[in-house]
């Protein structure tokens, strides 16, 4: 039986676009920066105020399809070691959003666990986030804030920075050759 949740029906979205975000973001984190770069910052606001409202949501659901793609291959790498992706992600991972209080406010928190959970249990994030209303202003930080933990998550899982970033880059590169 299919879901109105199922991913054929989402968007992909501007996946490269997030992906670029996400992973000038890891690379500031693993280079010791913890507070955002302000030049950095300002390309980001820059880059973001131009943004249209149609490129605006192609970019929501370019990091909606990274939380999808990162929970897909997290699922697959803990099932091979038979253990559940919910069990050994969602706990970490709520822990970490809570000790990100100036980046993540507390009550986005619930709705990034139930985007984590939906991705790790095959449904499409940005259409069972839909089912309850638009996006909130308070909820661009945290969605960004949950694909780059879920990257750090892999990265760390491969030992290997880049390992997130690759993953997507080379599914990019195979979807355009089909």
């Amino acid at each position: 039986m299919s879901s109105p949740c199922d991913p054929q029906y989402a968007p992909a979205g501007d996946v490269g676009a997030a992906l670029m975000v996400i992973d000038s973001r890891l690379k500031a984190i693993y280079d010791g920066r913890a507070e955002t770069d302000p030049e950095q910052q300002q390309l980001v606001d820059q880059f973001t105020a131009s943004l249209g409202p149609k490129q605006a949501n192609d970019l929501l659901d370019g990091a909606c399809t990274l939380i999808y793609m990162f929970m897909q291959w997290l699922r697959m790498a803990y099932e091979d070691h038979d253990r559940d992706v919910i069990e050994y992600v969602v706990p970490s991972f709520v822990a970490s959003m809570r000790m990100m209080p100036k980046s993540v406010r507390p009550e986005t928190i619930p709705t990034m666990a139930g985007l984590v959970v939906a991705a790790g249990t095959g449904l499409s994030p940005n259409l069972w986030r839909k089912q309850y209303g638009d996006w909130t202003g308070d909820e661009m930080n945290s969605l960004e804030a949950t694909a780059l933990l879920l990257a750090e998550h892999i990265n760390r899982l491969t030992d290997d920075r880049d390992f997130a970033s690759r993953l997507v880059t080379e599914a990019l590169s195979s979807s355009n050759q089909d």
